[in-house]
């Protein structure tokens, strides 16, 4: 007999970005008693918040504060520096959970399919991020010595990766990013950074705040060409219907018309330019072929059999995220997310697999802004709990709160908590502090897990 309404509801969130702890946020907002256990694979939490936003976005970063508020909450337990799929099983999760929220974002790049993308010197911009961003699973060095760099596309990280290429390393010192960081963009040989968009200004996905940034920096000059200032019928009703669109838009327009402000680095924006080639000599990259497009009324854009190639030394494609598979949980591998009926996970056949769902960029895409993601997690939460009130599903055999942590001990995860993560944030704030900056971060996976216990 079930024991489900003399108990919390027990639930596992698998990730600890801004999808996990909205999705944590919701349940404890739902008026139900419920326990819930936040896994994260790093050995710090925040995701992409902490290792997905430029170092420059102090105001992106203050969601931290919010984030933090939420996991400091009584009925919520992380457990940092375990991974599912190895260290926590979906059968763990039957045998401990009501059910389990998958929350695990997207941090893979999207491919680039076209000719010399093989090519030594083409990157993608989420790797470079996790280089800037410090991230223990990426690169620790950065080849930049190209002084002529191309990024392709027309969102905010393209914007960000174009912004970190054209400033200069000390510009970065007074951010959170760590020594190795700084040592290799000190090293940066960027004079001209160019933007390309296959489609019109109308198109971008630009938010206008991150458009103006760019004009923030001494070192950056922005120069967008006054014939890419095209609009065809759809695109001005694009503006008329959206204040946002509106805006970037105007500040496009105001770039392509001002005069030169003298600044040393150029970064340049080309609008209806489609990328065809990545040029390259003895397997690394040389130049950037693009077709000129022009747009065909109705917020599309046609190729004109113009083409022009662009001498760089180095391409970064900002062409989109994606997410990658779990182990055990359904996934599709054509748009890279996790099958899902309002965050209900749904096998091969469609039905929904009771006590699974899934929220954020796995569920959705990773389309939208960081504000987002709390619609979702107030519908895949508002399913969960009209599931669990239905009787579905089965009730775990282990709900008890030590139960996990007996589990993961004894197979051997070293497994942070929240207080472990109070001392490792201690720790990297006293190392920013000793150089008059808010935080250093430790980039070493297991300097973290080390920093995160009790001296």
């Amino acid at each position: 007999m079930s024991n489900r309404q003399n108990r919390p509801i027990r639930v596992a969130v698998i990730g600890s970005g801004p999808a996990g702890v909205y999705a944590s946020d919701a349940l404890m907002k739902s008026g139900r008693e419920v326990q819930i256990d936040l896994f994260e694979k790093m050995p710090a939490p925040f995701g992409l918040i902490r290792y997905g936003v430029a170092p420059d976005h102090p105001r992106i970063k203050g969601i931290v504060n919010a984030l933090h508020r939420v996991l400091s909450k009584p009925e919520l337990r992380l457990l940092s520096n375990v991974e599912f799929g190895t260290d926590l099983t979906v059968e763990d999760i039957k045998k401990h959970y009501d059910a389990v929220i998958f929350a695990t974002g997207a941090v893979a790049d999207r491919d680039l399919t076209v000719p010399g993308a093989e090519l030594e010197g083409h990157f993608g911009a989420g790797e470079f991020v996790g280089f800037y961003d410090g991230n223990p699973l990426f690169e620790r060095d950065w080849d930049l010595s190209a002084e002529k760099v191309a990024v392709i596309g027309v969102g905010n990280v393209a914007l960000d990766v174009a912004r970190i290429l054209a400033k200069t390393g000390d510009e970065l010192k007074v951010t959170e990013i760590p020594d190795n960081v700084h040592a290799a963009l000190s090293k940066n040989q960027a004079r001209e950074v160019h933007v390309f968009g296959r489609r019109g200004p109308a198109q971008a996905k630009f938010t206008p705040l991150e458009l103006k940034e760019l004009d923030h920096s001494p070192t950056i000059e922005v120069v967008v060409d006054p014939e890419d200032i095209q609009y065809d019928e759809a695109s001005e009703a694009l503006r008329r219907e959206s204040k946002v669109v509106d805006q970037v838009a105007t500040i496009i327009e105001k770039y392509a018309i001002r005069e030169p402000k003298g600044a040393p680095h150029r970064l340049f924006i080309h609008f209806f330019e489609s990328p065809v080639e990545i040029l390259g000599e003895d397997g690394k990259v040389t130049g950037l072929r693009t077709e000129r497009t022009e747009p065909d009324g109705n917020g599309n854009v046609v190729g004109t059999g113009t083409f022009r190639d662009w001498e760089v030394g180095a391409v970064y494609r900002a062409v989109g995220y994606r997410s990658e598979a779990l182990p055990e949980v359904p996934f599709d591998t054509v748009t890279h997310v996790i099958p899902n009926e309002a965050g209900r996970v749904l096998n091969a056949e469609g039905a929904h697999l009771e006590g699974l769902y899934t929220t954020g960029w796995v569920k959705r895409g990773p389309v939208g802004l960081i504000g987002n993601t709390k619609g979702d997690a107030n519908e895949t939460v508002a399913c969960l709990i009209e599931d669990h009130e239905a009787g579905r599903g089965d009730d775990p055999e282990a709900p008890g709160l030590d139960d996990i942590e007996e589990t993961l001990r004894k197979k051997g995860v070293e497994f942070i908590n929240w207080e472990g993560w109070q001392i490792l944030d201690a720790h990297e704030r006293a190392l920013g502090e000793a150089e008059g900056r808010e935080r250093k971060k430790v980039v070493e996976w297991d300097e973290m897990v080390a920093r995160s216990r009790k001296e």
